[in-house]
């Protein structure tokens, strides 16, 4: 939340002046702090006023991770979780086999970089996510059905990271729906994400309606059609602009 309003504040300010990272959470390590997306949430959607602005350069110390409470550290796993499904099956199938990471870890620190390095390798190919297939918009996985989640319960209700987990859980199974994942591999994901503490289901109902209306005013939404991040098999990640609304809803119902 600080290195995305500092962005943007420092995106606005005399229309652009130069600002660092210094991120102390795990989500800001490997996600936020990188890519120079900035923005803040408003009642209508997550992250829809922003700018895309660079930050001069990103200082990460492990160190920071020591001082999270663990729901926090939970929450950025869900990234570094995402990347494994999004674009390295290899890094899926290390977090969900070997032994729990820990913040004061020695394998935090390539872990963090690894992600660092494959979201810049998506983001120097679509810097301002125009690109009408793929590109910047995979490293949404999960994120339509999260920021529906977050806007709905009520921005604080769920920390992102677990939005996002639960959101990446829906996104194996709606992509199990649609023959794209086996069985295996949402079962692996669902217990990877228990792994680290993460909700696999709704702490409490909501209302599905407004679930819905969440994710059609998402900011991938293009010319009124919704776009979901989804797998064809981990390590692949697609965008699909035809998912028919009722299957949304089913995938939803799942989580309550």
């Amino acid at each position: 939340v600080v290195g995305d309003l500092a962005g943007f504040c420092a995106a606005s300010y005399m229309r652009g002046i130069d600002f660092y990272q210094v991120p102390t959470t795990l989500l800001a390590c490997v996600d936020s702090s990188v890519g120079g997306k900035t923005g803040i949430n408003i009642s209508e959607g997550k992250n829809l006023v922003g700018a895309f602005h660079q930050p001069r350069a990103v200082f990460i110390d492990t160190n920071f991770l020591e001082t999270l409470p663990p729901r926090e550290f939970s929450a950025g796993m869900a990234e570094v979780i995402k990347y494994g499904m999004l674009g390295d099956a290899e890094f899926f199938a290390t977090l969900c086999e070997e032994e729990k990471l820990e913040p004061s870890g020695e394998r935090m620190e390539h872990v963090i970089a690894h992600c660092c390095k494959m979201k810049a390798a998506v983001v120097s190919q679509d810097e301002f996510e125009t690109a009408k297939e793929g590109g910047r918009a995979l490293l949404n996985l999960g994120h339509t059905f999260a920021h529906a989640v977050e806007n709905t319960a009520g921005y604080g209700s769920y920390l992102h990271g677990e939005a996002v987990g639960l959101g990446l859980l829906l996104a194996a199974r709606m992509s199990e729906r649609l023959g794209m994942l086996g069985a295996e591999d949402v079962f692996k994901t669902e217990s990877v994400l228990k792994k680290y503490g993460l909700p696999v289901k709704l702490r409490e109902s909501l209302d599905i309606e407004s679930l819905l209306n969440a994710v059609k005013r998402d900011k991938k939404t293009v010319a009124g059609a919704s776009r979901f991040v989804l797998m064809d098999g981990i390590g692949k990640g697609v965008v699909r602009s035809d998912i028919p609304e009722n299957l949304a809803r089913e995938i939803f119902l799942t989580a309550f």
